[in-house]
């Protein structure tokens, strides 16, 4: 998984993508599978998942194509008869996958973030105050300090 990124006000330039954008779950409707081949279940697991990530408000209409194309690489991986037919479904379907964001890298690279729980950020806030009223220990005594030299 990459590294994450500075926060922008960290950033010693301000290299802005044109791509830049904080992605939020919004719930956005899940459309129809596509009339085609025999959808095997996985498939229409993936593009349940595909639809309702937070990546897919940033598609346009011209995008749906590639997810189309993409939902039918990954029913080939799936109904592969062959490993090699397999092997080479799997390869395609990577290579366009890249397009629409779906991996940590690719949405690096594109420079989206996925907006933070706010969970997250109250543990987080929670832990640092319970770390502040922690009282530091007593700093015990220092059992060295009865060694005296010998002559």
């Amino acid at each position: 998984m990459p590294a994450r990124k500075k926060d922008p006000s960290a950033r010693a330039r301000a290299n802005k993508a044109a791509t830049r954008a904080t992605l939020v779950r919004d719930g956005r409707t899940v459309p129809d599978m596509p009339t085609g081949p025999e959808w095997h279940p996985e498939t229409e697991r993936w593009w349940v998942d595909v639809w309702s990530s937070p990546m897919s408000p940033e598609w346009d209409e011209s995008d749906e194509h590639n997810v189309i194309l993409c939902a039918l690489l990954y029913n080939d991986i799936w109904t592969a008869e062959s490993p090699k037919q397999r092997k080479d479904a799997a390869g395609e379907f990577r290579l366009q996958r890249r397009d629409l964001g779906l991996t940590p890298y690719d949405r690096r690279r594109l420079e989206w973030t996925i907006e933070s729980a706010d969970e997250a950020k109250d543990r987080g806030r929670q832990r640092r105050e319970r770390r502040a009223a922690d009282p530091k220990p007593a700093a015990a005594k220092d059992p060295r300090n009865v060694l005296r030299a010998v002559k």
